[in-house]
């Protein structure tokens, strides 16, 4: 009778276990419930963060002029200006001086990748953004001649590089002479001639080196921008060259900056 009595105790606390184990499922349950959703919540915040984030990158800041940066178009832009030199710098005080100081730094490498040496008949000159190459007309036509020859195919073909290096470029050919007249059946004057010998090379550097011409200009300037009088022939060999002035388009920058930023972000929808 004993052990029916204590085996009746030992029935009870185990349905009293079992129930007290059934109300503890419910709510471990009922926790678990809550911790999943309480995940979900979290889960859409960190979303809603990211498109907030994304959103604050893609934002566009208003330059003076009407132009826009984004945020991301200016991450890049710092990324490039931590190796500009301090003391250059330190001169920008806009967004845009910062932008053409990063695109005067790609355009100075790009440069010196290519190789393009000065010598007697070439010199490089780097103006703060605008890039200025000058040519011996030696090495481009022969005297008199505005039909550019097979040896500029070699300084051409480094030019190409360079432009084609940068989308943001305009890139403007100026042809210069001495103050020799000339007045042949194809060439009025000095004007004439300037301009053809221009127009030549643009069209070398676009027929055969793949510049697109949207970025090419073609100007004549004649004799009236002499390096030097032109009382020798040593200076009159001076003064008859053709010079290559790349202009950084910082509008055109900005834009393709924003074509950028635009494309990663339909590529993050996509995904």
């Amino acid at each position: 009778m004993a052990l029916e009595h204590e085996n009746g105790e030992i029935k009870s606390e185990l349905q009293k276990t079992q129930v007290a184990n059934e109300d503890l499922e419910t709510k471990f349950a009922k926790i678990q419930t809550r911790v999943n959703e309480y995940n979900t919540k979290i889960s859409s915040l960190k979303e809603d963060i990211g498109v907030i984030t994304e959103e604050s990158n893609s934002k566009f800041e208003a330059l003076g002029n009407g132009t826009v940066i984004s945020n991301n178009a200016k991450a890049k832009m710092r990324a490039t200006l931590a190796h500009v030199d301090a003391a250059k710098l330190s001169q920008a005080k806009t967004l845009k001086d910062s932008m053409n100081l990063a695109v005067a730094y790609n355009l100075e490498k790009t440069i010196n990748a290519n190789h393009i040496d000065e010598d007697d008949d070439i010199s490089v000159n780097i103006n703060e953004t605008v890039v200025m190459i000058s040519i011996s007309d030696k090495m481009l036509f022969n005297s008199g001649s505005y039909v550019v020859s097979s040896k500029a195919d070699k300084i051409l073909a480094k030019l190409a590089d360079v432009i084609n290096s940068e989308p943001s470029l305009d890139v403007m050919v100026e042809g210069h002479t001495d103050s020799r007249g000339i007045n042949t059946e194809r060439v009025s004057d000095n004007w004439d001639l300037s301009v053809l010998r221009a127009t030549s090379v643009v069209r070398r550097l676009q027929n055969k080196f793949d510049v697109s011409p949207e970025k090419l200009i073609a100007s004549g300037r004649s004799s009236y921008q002499p390096l030097t009088d032109n009382k020798t022939w040593k200076n009159r060999a001076r003064n008859r060259r053709t010079r290559i002035v790349i202009l950084p388009n910082i509008d055109k920058f900005f834009a393709l900056m924003s074509e950028n930023d635009n494309t990663v972000a339909e590529h993050n929808i996509l995904d």
